[in-house]
């Protein structure tokens, strides 16, 4: 089963930036879509930000201008670069493929939290 560690999470003051790192356990070029997602506490998990294979991307209009997805096929790495951190960003976010794609991992990996705080 395809596994995606993330990483990159931290304490941050509100303003600050962080970039978080998704390692995959395969070959990500193999991979369509790739997404972030997020949850806060008492949420639902979240579209956050998506890259295809060809480098088109989408954003939730909450993170427009703020954060930017990327991926590095030959480290088989997705990144999420978020700036201009607001307190409303506090959540565990996490990565995955499409849940239409084959390599979509339905047990989720376990996040890496994101805390915005002065």
């Amino acid at each position: 089963q395809v596994q995606f560690v993330e990483s990159g999470g931290g304490l941050v003051q509100p303003g600050g930036s962080l970039r978080l790192s998704c390692a995959a356990s395969v070959n990500i070029f193999s991979i369509s879509i790739m997404g972030w997602y997020r949850q806060a506490p008492g949420k639902q998990r979240e579209l956050v930000a998506s890259i295809s294979s060809g480098g088109s991307t989408n954003y939730a209009d909450s993170v427009k201008g703020r954060f930017t997805i990327s991926r590095d096929n030959a480290k088989n790495t997705v990144y999420l670069q978020m700036n201009s951190l607001k307190p409303e960003d506090t959540a565990v976010y996490y990565c995955n493929a499409d849940s239409g794609s084959y390599y979509y991992s339905p047990d989720w990996g376990q996040g890496t939290q994101v805390t915005v705080s002065s």
